[in-house]
């Protein structure tokens, strides 16, 4: 009875969510380089210019890891229109307040943690409506996550350089204007794309269901994430994964590459070379995952990305080679850390159901991202006791050690579980869109664990799904094999 709402396609609102993500976060990438910079100017001091770097950082990530609840609850669409317009209105603070001669450094530090709280369930929210708009126009997974990842990388590329040269041309109190109307302008695109209640709504509803308890309390919501997140493994042993190589990118980038630069004699100049042959080449690896990383073996090309992306790039700085070989090695990196967050993307789609995804997404990032301040301090430590080149080698061994041994545990068999059972045959070009409107629900041959009596590779008890061409499988995948055949 909801079958035609449900095949009506429009793109309107993953262009929507796409163009927020974009423009968000440019403004916060320029961020990192006006705000440090902005501090060190005015006050000279290093030191105060690191404390605002972590008052931005650490609020980030605690208030991202425990809204996940409150993004589950309220909704994302208005979650990340709210904290936009924060962010807008406390960046617009600091400049105006410079300007009349009244910023004080501890109210800066107050803002400047205003935003860094705000930016975290900002982003969380962005991320999560992918999916849902990815369903109201009918994308495969994959190629909703590659455009997501290709429009981060593309923000992390330009922003700084859109950063460094406003600070330069015009000075680091007109960048921080610039920020706030790219965060403004982020707020404007979620409400003018994104459908207002007719999704949300529907998403939010169903977690109640799910559950059968009688509003949850917030702690007893933050349970239900860390209980689903630790009953899938595929998800946690991800998680873990990913965190360890977070912590050895984190080492790399923050010092370990600074030091070659100066050690080689190459000065900055390389540094920026290597990096930005990685930053292209990633985007152009993102670009193609989006257009036809749905036909892939997911689990090939996730380690083979891992394998090119991980322990070249150590290895290259610890030998001596012609300075022309780096950024080469860097771009192959690259291109193949473009095809990891489509496939982590798609995955966290397809297993997460919307009315957990906040909480479940909120904690793996938390934790995620837990080793990153720790990269660069155990970085330096191992440099000053055992010299640059020993500690790359074993970063290198370690980053092919973590992603290529823990690939052999049983559970990344589940990562093409979708393939192998999607319900009728299904040409190899199709993947299954993410659930449409009114469906709180993971697509087929993923595990139903919201609802209590869920079961594996089929609709859980009591949902709505009605069979396609006679199929006894989910109707998403059954309503994809259809389009397709038409």
């Amino acid at each position: 009875m909801t079958e035609h709402p449900r095949r009506s396609r429009s793109i309107r609102p993953l262009a929507g969510v796409l163009t927020a993500m974009a423009v968000s976060l440019t403004g916060t990438r320029i961020s990192a380089i006006a705000l440090p910079w902005f501090v060190l100017v005015t006050t000279g001091s290093t030191a105060q210019t690191g404390l605002v770097s972590l008052c931005e950082l650490a609020p980030y990530v605690l208030v991202k890891a425990f809204t996940g609840p409150l993004v589950d609850l309220v909704g994302p669409r208005t979650v990340s229109w709210i904290t936009d317009v924060v962010s807008a209105a406390a960046i617009t603070a600091v400049a105006v307040l410079h300007l009349v001669d009244v910023l004080s450094f501890w109210l800066l530090l107050l803002l400047v943690a205003v935003i860094g709280a705000a930016r975290g369930p900002g982003d969380l929210s962005k991320e999560i409506m992918v999916p849902q708009a990815a369903a109201r126009g009918l994308v495969p997974l994959e190629r909703a996550a590659g455009l997501a990842g290709v429009t981060e990388r593309l923000a992390s590329t330009v922003g700084p350089a859109a950063g460094g040269t406003v600070v330069a041309l015009l000075g680091a109190p007109t960048a921080l204007i610039a920020i706030a109307v790219c965060f403004a302008s982020g707020s404007l695109v979620v409400v003018l794309a994104l459908p207002h209640r007719r999704r949300t709504a529907a998403d939010e509803e169903a977690p109640p269901a799910d559950t059968d308890g009688p509003g949850p309390g917030y702690w007893q919501r933050m349970g239900e994430g860390f209980r689903f997140l630790r009953g899938d493994g595929l998800l946690l042993t991800v998680i873990v994964m990913v965190g360890v190589t977070n912590l050895l990118d984190a080492a790399f980038t923050s010092l370990l590459v600074p030091v070659w630069a100066r050690e080689s004699g190459h000065g900055p100049e390389a540094m920026g070379l290597a990096n930005s042959s990685l930053g292209l080449a990633a985007v152009a690896g993102s670009l193609v995952a989006a257009a036809v990383g749905h036909r892939m073996p997911r689990r090939v090309v996730f380690f083979a990305g891992f394998l090119l992306a991980g322990a070249p790039r150590f290895v290259i700085l610890a030998v001596d080679v012609p300075l022309w070989v780096v950024p080469v090695v860097f771009a192959l990196s690259g291109f193949g850390a473009g095809f990891i967050n489509p496939i982590l993307g798609a995955v966290n789609f397809e297993r997460v159901p919307d009315g957990l995804r906040g909480r479940v997404n909120a904690l793996g990032d938390s934790l995620a991202w837990a080793g990153i301040p720790l990269g660069g301090l155990l970085a330096g430590a191992a440099v000053a006791s055992f010299g640059l080149a020993p500690v790359l080698c074993a970063g290198g061994a370690a980053y092919f050690l973590t992603t290529n041994l823990t690939g052999l545990r049983p559970e990344w068999r589940r990562m093409d579980e979708r393939r192998r059972a999607p319900g009728p045959p299904v040409p190899p070009q199709h993947t299954p869109a993410a659930p449409a409107a009114g469906e709180p629900t993971t697509p087929a041959g993923t595990k139903r664990l919201p609802s209590p009596g869920g079961e594996e590779h089929s609709c859980a008890d009591g949902e709505e799904c009605p069979p396609a061409g006679g199929g006894e499988r989910s109707s998403p995948d059954a309503r994809g094999a259809e389009r397709q055949a038409t």
